[in-house]
């Protein structure tokens, strides 16, 4: 059996993200690594004091990869397995596969979401728009001056632009007969042209970050842009800089999964959305995210029965 490891992008931070991981003795170098980079604050108590905190582009970037980081590290699975991550996902993804060091994971985060900060400014984010074919869906947010940033599904999307030409899209796409359209909680225009020189500031980030060989056993890493497999760590440090400002493809990445043979697939991080698209795309396999468990232990018991 194989396990599909899916991390989490922004947008489902709670308070509760870290109600499973809290207490775990493998868990706490992650959280001392993060606190630092929060300003002395706790990510623990970052996240319980709830708010629009949670959804700041840089404090949202480090808690999605702590609470990657942390569940791996707790749950100490040792099976056969592939990982994924979702936008700032697939930088936690390398700390999954033990690529890069956790704690400069955590700072990475930090640093690609000072560039995306400067390079995109106010009133910028994202809209998921669900019930529209693809070239439908770019087409129509070429008209708003938008861009398809994340291709989920053949009839699922993610665009990025202004937040008014958003939710003009939104408007239209409706009219257009989608079934589902939503401004999201993030507040730049991620894996859009408008975050090129992002790409650029964030690939001499990593140029100075030490990379590891993989330890036996560890899961194989795909890269979030395009799905493709990272045997070598520098086979993939370009593509994880460039997925800032290029469309990424989520389902290459769900079909990289079915293709290795997972037939379980769990979400790390917070909210469960990837665990949803996983039940479409990968319909034979059981699918949980760790928030679906009441702890860590149901979710450990599950994972060995692998």
């Amino acid at each position: 059996m194989t396990l599909a490891i899916l991390l989490s992008g922004q947008g489902g931070q709670h308070p509760g993200m870290f109600d499973l991981t809290a207490d775990h003795p493998a868990a706490q170098a992650v959280f001392a690594a993060a606190t630092p980079l929060l300003h002395g604050t706790d990510p623990r108590d970052l996240a319980r004091s709830g708010g629009d905190a949670l959804h700041a582009n840089r404090a949202g970037q480090i808690l999605c990869c702590t609470a990657a980081l942390a569940a791996w590290r707790a749950l100490g699975f040792t099976g056969r397995a592939i990982v994924a991550g979702y936008s700032i996902g697939d930088l936690a993804a390398w700390g999954v596969a033990g690529r890069i060091a956790d704690a400069d994971i955590l700072a990475l985060a930090g640093r690609r979401a000072e560039a995306m900060d400067a390079a995109s400014g106010e009133g910028f984010g994202l809209a998921g728009i669900r019930g529209l074919g693809l070239d439908a869906l770019g087409a129509l947010a070429g008209r708003h001056d938008c861009h398809l940033a994340i291709r989920n599904a053949p009839d699922s999307g993610v665009a990025g632009g202004r937040r008014d030409a958003l939710e003009a899209l939104c408007r239209d796409a409706a009219a257009a007969g989608a079934q589902r359209e939503v401004l999201l909680p993030v507040h730049t225009p991620s894996h859009t042209p408008l975050l090129a020189e992002a790409s650029k500031a964030f690939r001499s980030a990593l140029s100075a970050v030490t990379l590891h060989r993989p330890p036996t056993g560890a899961p194989r890493l795909i890269s979030g842009l395009d799905g493709a497999t990272l045997f070598r760590p520098d086979d993939g440090i370009d593509k994880l800089a460039r997925q800032i400002s290029q469309t990424i493809d989520w389902a290459a990445c769900l079909e990289a999964c079915r293709e290795y043979g997972a037939d379980r697939v769990l979400e790390l991080g917070p909210g469960h959305a990837l665990a949803t698209m996983a039940r479409a795309a990968l319909p034979d396999a059981r699918v949980h995210a760790l928030d679906e468990f009441r702890s860590l232990g149901g979710a450990a018991a599950w994972l060995a029965q692998l």
